[in-house]
């Protein structure tokens, strides 16, 4: 797409209210990661569920892959300024998969733990949108490494660090738990049409 092109469509979807402030749109994905792809052997690797909940558990990727899934399209936007529009991805729904464990009145906070001891904290709440998944596809293919494969979290509702790559647990917390980039001053509710970014001023 050129840019007179890319200018047109980008002032298309602001007119239509999905573009939030200080966001551009890109036709890229552009791939940001701290730190290393992590090395996926599916022999090896699971997913497990720990905290408040009724029965902690754990799937191995062969029993991780015949949960339902479902497809969802939606807008992504990245702390970085860039928003990207009708993604399709393919993934368990969050709100049935925790149907297979039970979450205890206790939970209010998921803290995703991914390799290399990455973590983010989102909202309980957040979580349970129709459109929140743990995602494996995106696009119709498999997921690749440099978006996070071969899983990780999409939580559309806000800025896309907090949409975990490389998932490998899911912590229920009754207690707030900032994650790496929260720690460093990202913003901790991370909501782009409040441009919720950074805890303090004089970072971008």
């Amino acid at each position: 797409m050129n840019f007179l092109n890319r200018r047109k469509q980008e002032e298309q979807i602001r007119s239509e209210g999905r573009l939030p402030p200080g966001q551009s749109l890109t036709q890229k994905f552009p791939v940001l990661t701290y730190g290393p792809n992590p090395t996926f052997n599916p022999a090896t690797w699971d997913l497990r569920v720990f905290g408040e909940v009724e029965k902690e558990m754990k799937w191995s990727w062969d029993e991780f892959l015949k949960i339902p899934t479902v497809m969802v399209v939606c807008d992504i936007h990245c702390v970085t300024r860039w928003s990207k529009f009708d993604t399709r991805w393919e993934g368990v729904r969050f709100s049935d998969f925790i149907k297979l464990f039970g979450v205890k009145p206790s939970a209010k906070y998921v803290i995703a733990h991914c390799d290399y001891g990455y973590t983010t904290n989102t909202p309980l709440e957040i979580m349970m949108d129709d459109n929140v998944l743990l995602t494996y596809k995106y696009d119709g293919q498999p997921l690749e490494p440099d978006h996070g494969g071969p899983l990780r979290t999409l939580v559309p509702r806000l800025y896309f660090w907090k949409s975990a790559k490389f998932l490998r647990a899911l912590e229920f917390s009754a207690v707030d738990k900032p994650g790496f980039w929260e720690n460093a001053g990202y913003h901790n509710e991370a909501d782009p049409w409040k441009e919720e970014r950074f805890q303090r001023r004089g970072w971008f």
